[in-house]
């Protein structure tokens, strides 16, 4: 047993490491020189893609749909069934209305949907039809006085009508609690009152 103590067996490992810098050199030149050809070598691009210009949504965001539900939420439910707003285009679940809102408006967003981010400039001829088209709406809907005393009038009817509604159930309270059945006297009298109404009327 004492000659094993003296003898250990294992790996040398006591001496240090020694480092040939030649090598070392050789490969950093190496690594400088392709970084330097990669720099001056001019990336191989394609054509740049053409994207169309941003455009009006054709469709109602719909942010109220789920208001007020409870969802049941399971970690193996397919995306479109998560809780929060999914998106299609995008295959992601955003968490709330505003960060969907953010999504739909984003880069991201319209970048799979085609579009760039830049607005397309409108012609001189353009932004006269479109004031046209404004004064036609303004014209067709325009606002008289005699519309708001009509409006005014209309509102007083409907208050007085829910006035007047209020005051007939109220009287159909009242007859319903005059034509309770009357109590017999000697019990009352027991019970130290004269009936079970209050002494308001």
């Amino acid at each position: 047993m004492s000659n094993s103590s003296n003898n250990v067996v294992g790996v040398d490992n006591t001496f240090r490491r020694k480092f040939d810098r030649e090598e070392y050199l050789e490969r950093a030149r190496e690594r400088e020189r392709q970084e330097e050809e990669s720099r001056s070598k001019p990336k191989a691009k394609g054509p740049p893609v053409q994207r169309k210009p941003l455009k009006h949504r054709d469709y109602e965001v719909d942010l109220e749909s789920r208001l007020g539900k409870t969802q049941v939420v399971t970690p193996v439910a397919p995306l479109s069934q998560q809780a929060g707003y999914y998106c299609s285009v995008c295959e992601c679940v955003v968490k709330d209305s505003a960060n969907y809102l953010d999504h739909i408006n984003g880069k991201k967003h319209q970048r799979a949907l085609g579009m760039s981010m830049r607005v397309e400039r409108a012609s001189l001829k353009q932004v006269q039809e479109r004031f046209e088209v404004l004064k036609k709406r303004k014209d067709v809907g325009s606002f008289t006085e005699q519309d708001l005393d009509e409006r005014i009038l209309k509102q007083q009817q409907e208050e007085e009508e829910r006035k007047r509604l209020r005051r007939e159930k109220k009287k159909e309270k009242k007859e319903k609690a005059v034509e309770e059945p009357e109590i017999d006297p000697d019990v009352a009298a027991m019970m130290g009152f004269g009936g079970f109404r209050s002494s308001k009327k």
